[in-house]
């Protein structure tokens, strides 16, 4: 159980910033409780104890500072255009904070890929996240969001802008294009999302 030593009132406005539902605490010594997905905070005097099975589902917000994540995404399109899906992780220091995938409908696999960031960076900035080192094996997508390369698609230029207001909206990142291998996780997320559908 990591025990984060603070102002539970700083930290009680940063959850309430990110959504976080914060309720009353259950005894006398508890100001008040939060939770979010498998994670649970308890505000004592000068501190917070983070109780749960995954405590890093809150831990990246109670940090006065969000910290960084290595965050990898993948998207899949079976015919391209066909069924398409998506896939991320986010990893920090204390092991894999959350991870994900989906199926999107019909579409192509540059697309998926697009949509892959796009939830992986909104996912890190929900996680309270302020650096992010992003690693794909879409060189297309990490050339294009760099601004190496254009694109005539339309939609493609539309997600590069969503996708790059997510990146600044950091206060710092890194984009790199990494080989499949290393984008694993990521990868195998987004084809297990096809194979249920």
């Amino acid at each position: 159980m990591p025990t984060i030593d603070c102002d539970p009132e700083t930290v009680r406005r940063r959850l309430a910033d990110a959504g976080v539902d914060i309720e009353p605490g259950n005894t006398d010594h508890e100001r008040w409780r939060a939770k979010r997905g498998d994670a649970v905070a308890v505000a004592y005097d000068d501190s917070v104890v983070v109780q749960g099975a995954r405590p890093t589902d809150l831990t990246a917000l109670l940090s006065e500072s969000g910290g960084r994540a290595h965050v990898y995404f993948d998207g899949a399109s079976r015919g391209n255009p066909g069924p398409g899906a998506i896939g991320w992780v986010l990893v920090s220091g204390d092991g894999i904070v959350d991870e994900g995938s989906e199926t999107i409908g019909k579409t192509t696999n540059n697309r998926a890929e697009y949509e892959a960031l796009i939830r992986a960076l909104e996912m890190a900035r929900d996680h309270g996240f302020d650096e992010v080192d992003v690693r794909g094996d879409s060189e297309l997508i990490v050339k294009q969001v760099k601004g190496a390369w254009n694109t005539n698609d339309p939609d493609l230029r539309e997600r590069r802008v969503r996708a790059r207001e997510l990146l600044d909206g950091f206060d710092r990142w890194s984009l790199e294009h990494v080989p499949r291998e290393i984008n694993d996780r990521a990868d195998q997320l987004a084809n297990e999302a096809l194979d249920d559908d």
